[in-house]
């Protein structure tokens, strides 16, 4: 922009009023302080004007000009330029002068072409500096475009040039050159800041990126866990559900009851929870042995042993209430133990069934009306060991009759039809359960049989039984003497009568009956049990043999006092 001319109070030119000045203005005040007069216009076009007296433009241009050359008018200013101007205190203007009258071409003197005038980069740089520091302070805000930052000055300069001169003439060789030099030449320097502040201002705009903040960086690293942690889940689910069926764990935890059809479920002396459930499980009587045990243990009940009856498909607590026994009083219930003598098991009948001892014993005394051999006395033999249930209101008879059935069943299973028949096989079963343990019952059987041969000469038919001596006696004891083996008045003293004692000497169980019918062929023909805690049996064939493992049961009692009593 073009400088103002203004005086402060103290007289001085070119004093400024708060703001910096320009590298013209400082110029223009060395030339005036060394008497070097700069005409105004100097100040107003920003170009250096050589106004020697008499000086006349070379001649062939469009005109001539003589003497000092008029100040025109200043232009008005507009925007920023107004604002700063407004600013600076009034000075005294000099007054325009009339332009001259054109010569004719003929008139004009010969006048040396003027020198084009010589900047100093540096000087042109500090004076750049100076505008620009002047204009952002008049402007405000800093302005990013196309455009250079001195585009005001050149505004301003465009307007006090055209000011000054008249239109249809051509300056160009002073005017246009310096303006051209001053834009291109002064400002070069800038230039590439001006370019370079414009990529950056696009570069903040527009490329770029600016970092997540922390907030967001966590946020990030917590949803991507939540991901994973669901991913995880999601696959051992799948993979569990997959695992299942191979695993059997794919089987429900119960039934919804109440069940159809009936089962019997057998729980044998010292069984525990988990061997029943896996019975349960088995026969489809509960669905899930581990629910099974778990509601058992839950209810606090203990198991007896016994046979129950089951429907296929309870609920877990529909089936622990019948294992224990829940609501007894519904029903008639007792349990018969194998190796129990008549008068044990009819009295276990009458405490559970409610009924009478005495009609009981009465319906005993009778074997024949429920189909035993006319040689039995009583039902001693025939009440089948077992756990019996009966509904309320059962007779005695009814009874009775059922468990003498269980036996004969047994018998007929194993080929023994004949009544006679079952009795004796019965009553050798009876001894057999008596005498031996389990696991030799179908050689004591056999042993047995050898005795009673005619033509065995080494017994002569003598069985010769401890058990059947105190069956007789009335009394249960491992040890009798001699005076008991010699008394011929027991009809159950196998030492003294040859052949079969009276009649069976207790109830066998289902494998005493099953070795009894069908016994092992050997040719032993004394037994004798050592232990009677672990039941075991010595056979041998010869007496001498045979009272070698009598002194080995002999021992054992010496031990174990009170025992063989």
């Amino acid at each position: 922009m073009s400088p103002v001319n203004s005086d402060d109070s103290s007289g001085e030119p070119f004093a400024d009023t708060g703001r910096p000045l320009t590298r013209k203005e400082i110029r223009a005040r060395e030339k005036a302080s060394t008497g070097d007069a700069v005409p105004e216009q100097a100040y107003e076009s920003g170009e250096e004007v050589h106004a020697s007296a008499g000086a006349a433009r070379q001649p062939g241009s469009s005109a001539a000009v003589s003497g000092p050359v008029p100040v025109s008018a200043p232009a008005p200013v507009s925007g920023a330029n107004a604002a700063r101007t407004a600013a600076i205190p009034a000075a005294p203007v000099a007054q325009p002068v009339p332009a001259p009258e054109p010569l004719a071409p003929d008139e004009v003197p010969d006048v040396p072409p003027v020198p084009p005038t010589i900047h100093d980069p540096v000087e042109d740089a500090d004076a750049a500096a100076h505008a620009d520091a002047a204009a952002k302070a008049d402007a405000g805000p800093e302005v990013h475009g196309p455009q250079s930052e001195d585009a005001p000055h050149f505004a301003e300069f465009a307007q006090g040039h055209h000011a000054e001169f008249e239109p249809g003439h051509h300056y160009e060789d002073v005017h246009h050159y310096d303006a051209q030099h001053e834009a291109y030449e002064d400002h070069a320097p800038y230039e590439h800041q001006a370019v370079g502040h414009q990529l950056l201002a696009g570069a903040e705009t527009g490329a770029t990126v600016t970092r997540p903040s922390k907030k967001v960086r966590r946020r990030r690293r917590l949803v991507a866990l939540l991901l994973t942690l669901a991913l995880f889940v999601t696959a051992t689910v799948v993979g569990a559900q997959f695992l299942k069926p191979l695993l059997g764990n794919d089987k429900p935890a119960d039934y919804p009851g109440p069940g159809s059809g009936q089962v019997k479920v057998s729980v044998v002396p010292g069984e525990g929870p988990v061997s029943v459930a896996a019975k349960l499980e088995e026969a489809k009587v509960v669905a899930n042995a581990d629910t099974f045990i778990a509601a058992l243990s839950a209810s606090g009940g203990t198991l007896s042993p016994g046979e129950y009856d089951f429907k296929q498909e309870m609920k877990n607590s529909d089936a622990v209430s019948v294992l224990l026994n829940e609501g007894q009083a519904k029903v008639m219930y007792f349990a018969l133990n194998a190796g129990l003598r008549i008068d044990e098991s009819l009295q276990a009948i009458s405490e559970g069934s409610g009924l009478s001892l005495a009609q009981l014993k009465s319906l005993s005394d009778a074997p024949e009306q429920f189909g035993v051999s006319s040689k039995a006395k009583n039902l001693e033999g025939f009440l089948a060991p077992g756990e019996y249930r009966f509904p309320l209101g059962s007779t005695a008879k009814e009874i009775l009759t059922k468990l003498v059935k269980a036996t004969q069943d047994e018998l007929k299973a194993q080929g023994v039809t004949d009544s006679a028949r079952q009795y004796d096989v019965v009553t050798v079963a009876s001894i057999v359960q008596a005498e031996g343990g389990q696991a030799e019952y179908k050689d004591v059987a056999g042993a047995i049989y050898n005795r009673l041969k005619p033509t065995n000469t080494e017994t002569n038919g003598l069985i010769q039984s401890d058990a059947t001596v105190t069956y007789g006696l009335g009394k249960k004891t491992f040890h009798i003497d001699e005076a008991e083996k010699a008394d011929k008045s027991n009809p159950y003293n196998t030492y003294a009568i040859k052949g079969l004692p009276a009649g069976p000497i207790g109830s066998p169980g289902k494998t005493a009956i099953d070795a009894a019918a069908k016994p092992n062929k050997n040719d032993y023909l004394y037994w004798v049990t050592i232990n009677l805690d672990t039941k075991e049996t010595k056979f041998s064939k010869t007496l001498a043999e045979h009272n070698g493992y009598v002194e080995q049961y002999n021992a054992w009692c010496e031990a174990n006092p009170g025992r063989c009593v």
